[in-house]
């Protein structure tokens, strides 16, 4: 499975960002998708994961009420709509994917995931 994120970005705080996520190679209605951070010198830091099948979402309280993870099965993407962001978003954005099948919870642990995209770069200016 291949993954490539797009969509980041320079944006000034309150503004918004939509991230995109393109799989290939993989049965991505069935996956597990979500998007992570990490900002510098700083671990990284689940942002929110959505379900293949249901569409279930879940979310780290640093975000929830500004983004939104979606998906499109038509075009094998997964999206990160962030909305109101701060300077405190400014990271580098990765998105993942899995195939295990994992209880809700346990999607914000980056060790459940075996597919990685590379990062997209998101700057909110003060």
């Amino acid at each position: 499975v291949q993954l490539q994120a797009s969509g980041g970005g320079f944006v000034q705080a309150g503004g918004s960002l939509r991230l995109s996520c393109a799989a290939s190679g993989g049965a991505f209605s069935t996956m597990d998708m979500a998007w992570f951070r990490q900002a510098p010198g700083k671990e990284r830091e689940f942002v929110q994961a959505i379900r293949g099948s249901g569409g279930s979402t879940y979310s780290a309280v640093s975000v929830k009420g500004r983004f939104t993870i979606t998906r499109d099965s038509a075009k094998n993407t997964v999206y990160l709509q962030m909305n109101s962001l701060k300077p405190e978003d400014t990271a580098v954005y990765s998105c993942a994917a899995t195939s295990n099948r994992v209880i809700l919870s346990r999607l914000s642990d980056s060790g459940v995931y075996r597919y990685w995209g590379q990062g997209t770069q998101v700057t909110v200016s003060s």
